[in-house]
């Protein structure tokens, strides 16, 4: 009867054990596969903490360097244009032989994404726009935003910034090809047009998120399209600022579903 009981108390452990793993597991997020893509001047050693964040919760995460900007800065010329980078991210996703991605593109990068979601529908499951250039079909981020931003200055087919300073030491931002600010994007792909997507808006507490709404025509165009709208609190950088939150909620975008679109108004 002694032994009996401690087998029992034994299976009742290990059962107990079992339970609790398995409630873990149903807690935990599902694995996913993002794909990041930085902004302007930048590199993948922008969201190298973020990325982290997602690699320690279970994903697999790959960021991607575009055409001579970060590690990649010895390839970097006047020659380079959106296409260029829009090539660098479908064929890590071919190469690599990636499905179901969660393809993630912050501020710039909004727009080769949109690029690459017109070429490889297909292998796409999720999109995020992280504070990011959501452009119509056929316009480059310049179009989109009115011209190119105060501040800039254009030497040798290359756009120079205040934030890019000589003599850094790496990681930093370099300067880029204004070809990758006057190439209109395609974004016509049916398939495109269907796939989910999340506009996660960076705002900073100082500034009203309905204020920004108002003026800001990436936001305008995610609405009417009928994605799903978020707020993070931070600034343009907040995946500096704050990785593990900005981890946190393009994982939590992942799930969102796009609303019906806002019909054109009829002339």
């Amino acid at each position: 009867m002694k032994k009996y009981l401690i087998r029992l108390a034994a299976l009742l452990l290990v059962s107990s054990f079992v339970a609790i793993g398995a409630t873990r597991a149903a807690d935990a997020p599902a694995k996913q596969t993002f794909v990041v893509v930085h902004g302007a001047t930048a590199g993948g050693w922008e969201w190298k903490r973020a990325g982290q964040c997602l690699t320690d919760d279970g994903h697999n995460v790959y960021r991607v360097t575009l055409t001579g900007l970060g590690e990649r800065m010895h390839l970097n010329g006047p020659h380079i244009d959106l296409q260029t980078h829009i090539n660098d991210v479908v064929n890590t996703i071919l190469f690599e032989d990636l499905h179901d991605v969660v393809l993630t593109g912050h501020s710039y990068g909004g727009m080769v994404i949109t690029g690459v979601i017109d070429r490889i529908p297909e292998r796409i499951k999720h999109v995020v726009y992280l504070d990011a250039a959501v452009p119509e079909d056929g316009q480059s981020i310049w179009d989109l935003f009115g011209g190119n931003p105060p501040n800039t200055n254009t030497v040798d087919g290359m756009m120079q910034v205040s934030w890019v300073k000589p003599g850094d030491k790496p990681p930093h931002s370099v300067a880029q090809s204004i070809k990758c600010f006057n190439t209109p994007v395609s974004y016509k792909n049916p398939a495109a047009r269907t796939l989910p997507v999340t506009y996660v808006a960076f705002v900073p507490k100082d500034q009203s998120a309905d204020g920004r709404a108002k003026k800001d025509k990436s936001w305008q165009n995610a609405v009417a399209r009928g994605w799903t709208i978020r707020t993070f609190p931070g600034h343009h950088v907040a995946h500096q600022e704050d990785p593990r939150g900005v981890a946190t909620i393009i994982e939590q975008s992942v799930n969102d579903v796009n609303k019906p679109a806002t019909a054109p108004a009829q002339k």
